[in-house]
């Protein structure tokens, strides 16, 4: 488990021994690696790649520090330039804020430079899209979807791409509601949410301006249910792994240590043990019993657990290992135990063996689809389960 000041929970599924020195996040990272159909990208539905998705997965690997190999593919599949061209815009008729913001933030934990990413100048595609006020605008035929969310993606990847512009920032700031949290919706009355607000504070950390976001982390505590969680604004929410996983981020980097304990007890609480189908061992439920959308809850849940910022997310030091949950039963014997196939739900359709992976020594260390109407009813099936995958995603197919 990699990160600043990452919390050493050890997750022992009921009636199981767990591998030594393998975290909550390592298998549950080892079960999201998995599910990369061909091994390299997520599907929204069949033969429909998420490339926004797929960008939340790279993002967790780097964050926990395993399945390096898989990250590799999966940002290999990113950068192929039509995958590029879709996902961000052609950078003439249609260039998207969000999307460009998170491809950044993937390019940078992966060591690779955001500027020739896929063919494609990210810092200066995303950097055209910002209006004199300082907000990152969608240049596209269809309406705008830029929101706070985008507009703090976006701070993140420039300021790690050499130095968020202070206009952006300035907007961002000036974007707080009253009570304190950040909105998600820019064009509308002022509407604190909490995957806004933990992405924005991440951002304001990032750039130093401490004091919007001391001030957004007493919001967002306000907001922790009793049980550890977060949930979204849809009527009728529940506390889901999504928003629980980046209010754990900012809560981590806010400096609010029992606040974030509890979130990552209230996501390790969530994840599949022992007694789970062997398909789903690892996996991060959106909430209890919601086997739905785990992939993206699994990818936002992580980085929560770790404890790490988007700012500071990265694959230096990460290993190879897939882990698992050991379900084997503890024995004396000095005999190497056998490898434990592994069931691969992700697209591959079948068993496939994986070593039970060690972890590396540790580390010193959401683009934006335009929402389908396929996404939404999701998004209301899971009551709001990772509603952004970092931001609101739009569709895979324009």
């Amino acid at each position: 488990m990699t990160g600043v000041t990452a919390v050493a929970l050890v997750f022992t599924p009921l009636g199981a021994a767990a591998q030594t020195g393998v975290t909550a996040d390592d298998t549950a990272a080892g079960w999201l690696a998995r599910q990369l159909v061909d091994g390299d990208h997520v599907e929204s539905a069949p033969a429909t790649p998420d490339f926004d998705g797929t960008a939340d997965v790279v993002l967790a690997l780097d964050a926990a520090g395993v399945a390096s190999d898989a990250a590799t593919k999966a940002a290999a599949f990113l950068a192929e330039p039509d995958t590029v061209l879709e996902y961000v815009g052609d950078g003439a008729a249609e260039s998207y804020a969000g999307p460009l913001a998170k491809l950044a933030l993937v390019a940078e934990s992966r060591g690779l430079d955001p500027k020739s990413f896929g063919e494609v100048d990210l810092v200066t595609a995303l950097g055209a899209l910002q209006a004199p006020s300082g907000r990152f605008v969608d240049a596209s035929a269809q309406p705008d979807q830029s929101d706070g969310l985008s507009q703090a993606l976006a701070v993140l990847a420039l300021e790690r791409a050499g130095g968020a512009p202070v206009k952006a920032v300035d907007f961002l700031v000036a974007s707080v509601c009253q009570d304190g949290g950040f909105p998600a919706a820019l064009d509308t009355p002022c509407v604190s949410d909490v995957d806004a607000t933990a992405v924005a504070i991440q951002a304001l950390v990032a750039v130093g301006r401490t004091d919007a976001a001391t001030a957004a982390v007493t919001w967002l505590v306000g907001k922790q249910s009793a049980a550890g969680g977060f949930k979204t604004n849809l009527p009728d929410a529940a506390d889901n792994a999504g928003s629980t996983g980046l209010a754990a981020q900012a809560l981590r980097v806010g400096g609010k240590t029992a606040e974030a304990d509890k979130a990552v007890a209230f996501l390790t609480g969530l994840q599949q043990g022992c007694t789970a189908a062997e398909a789903v061992r690892g996996a991060i439920f959106s909430s209890q019993g919601q086997a739905t959308g785990a992939v993206s809850a699994t990818s936002l849940a992580i980085p929560g657990i770790v404890g790490i910022s988007y700012a500071k997310v990265s694959a230096v030091g990460a290993s190879n290992a897939l882990p698992i949950v050991d379900c084997t039963t503890p024995t004396t014997s000095s005999t190497t135990a056998a490898i434990n196939p592994i069931v691969n739900p992700g697209g591959n359709n079948g068993v496939s063996p994986a070593p039970q992976g060690g972890k590396a020594p540790a580390l010193a260390a959401t683009g934006i689809y335009r929402p389908s109407v396929a996404w939404l009813g999701v998004v209301l099936l899971l009551s709001g389960t990772a509603l952004v995958a970092l931001t609101r995603r739009r569709a895979s197919t324009r």
